[in-house]
């Protein structure tokens, strides 16, 4: 199998493209800011390939909804909110150096974006291809989960536009995450006077943390990682509250639900103290064999692909679970995801838009 060509892409014309998404700033939860960005994502869209791109609101900010029309066959799954802050654009300028391109959401994962419309762009027809581009990947999506689930289970197929893994590999797993808060009502006393009289809930926590990492189990992948504390007020008063949350990752059903009732299960170790704990792994596992099928065809189109299963999640974890054969890692080539250094790869933008066309055309054709 070749890849599919009848128009050649201008590694320029997604360069300007690319430009026009990274000045419009989309950092998570900004609502008048994914505002903005959700427009110009729309206008991008219909100026490659025409048709209407539809604002699907919501309490996260507007997704992005278009069809090629026909039977839907295969749904282009991305996201355009970042995790940048405003202002992050004026310190860090979208600049094109050194074969990179540099610049906030460069890499997660705008790059990903405009390498997907400009190779669908080559095709003569787009009946059957969706695309949907949410407000809210980067805080869970919550709002936009129910839409993703209806729009993959009614096409059959998802390809994930996520930056590349390492090397330019697709994503061919991932690991179910979520992140769990667990506080800790104590009673406060002074600390000098009478600290008997309290209940510490800093130590209550302190044993808590110790059965929290101990939950976890690396053999099977799973990771337990407390990651931000806090407890009390002033030096010399007990703590009465404290409060720890933990990042939570495993490769599988049954580790997200023994994982799940341990946390639902902590218990005190000091009298009086109460324990609370809130969240859930609430991106489940995609094994492998959620890709398999799709992974397949791409090495037909590029032999030298390489797939590769990761720990962090995406929007490809609700599409693999329901079934969906999914594919991730679509997007750009390049690195460092949420980091100041993060950068796309410019020489690997054609080849990467062409495969995105090429896959399109081998599950409409299958």
């Amino acid at each position: 199998m070749t890849m599919h060509k009848t128009v050649d892409v201008s590694v320029d014309a997604m360069l300007d493209d690319l430009r026009t998404l990274v000045e419009v700033e989309s950092p998570s939860r900004d609502v008048d800011a994914l505002a903005a960005s959700a427009k110009v994502v729309a206008s991008v869209i219909e100026s490659r390939l025409g048709g209407e791109a539809v604002l699907v609101e919501s309490e996260a900010g507007p997704h992005v909804h278009w069809t090629g029309g026909g039977e839907p066959r295969v749904l282009i799954l991305g996201h355009h909110d970042t995790v940048f802050p405003l202002g992050t654009l004026e310190r860090r300028p979208f600049r094109t150096e050194d074969g990179h391109a540099t610049g906030p959401g460069v890499f997660d994962m705008l790059g990903g974006l405009v390498q997907a419309f400009h190779g669908l762009a080559t095709l003569e027809d787009l009946s059957g291809v969706e695309i949907l581009v949410t407000a809210d990947e980067e805080v869970g999506s919550r709002s936009s989960r129910a839409l993703i689930e209806e729009r993959a289970l009614a096409c059959g197929a998802a390809l994930v536009l996520e930056g590349a893994a390492d090397g330019g590999g697709l994503k061919t797993g991932r690991k179910g995450c979520g992140t769990f808060q667990v506080s800790i009502a104590g009673r406060a006393s002074h600390a000098g006077l009478e600290p008997a009289a309290g209940v510490n809930a800093l130590v209550e926590a302190a044993h808590q943390v110790l059965d929290i990492a101990a939950l976890a189990r690396p053999a099977v992948g799973t990771t337990v990682t407390p990651t931000v504390a806090s407890a009390g007020t002033l030096d010399n008063v007990v703590p009465a509250e404290a409060t720890v949350v933990v990042d939570v990752r495993v490769e599988s059903s049954a580790e997200r639900e023994r994982v799940e009732a341990a946390f639902a299960a902590l218990a005190p170790h000091l009298d009086e103290a109460r324990i609370t704990v809130e969240g859930a792994i609430s991106r489940p596992p995609m094994p492998e064999s959620a890709s398999a099928e799709l992974f397949a065809v791409a090495r037909q189109l590029l032999p030298d692909l390489e797939g590769k299963a990761v720990g962090g999640g995406s929007d490809g974890n609700f599409t693999a679970a329901l079934g969906v054969p999914t594919l991730d890692g679509l997007g750009a080539v390049g690195g460092g995801a949420h980091a100041d250094h993060e950068y796309l790869v410019i020489d690997a933008m054609a080849e990467r838009a062409h495969l995105v066309a090429g896959l399109v055309n081998a599950i409409r054709n299958a």
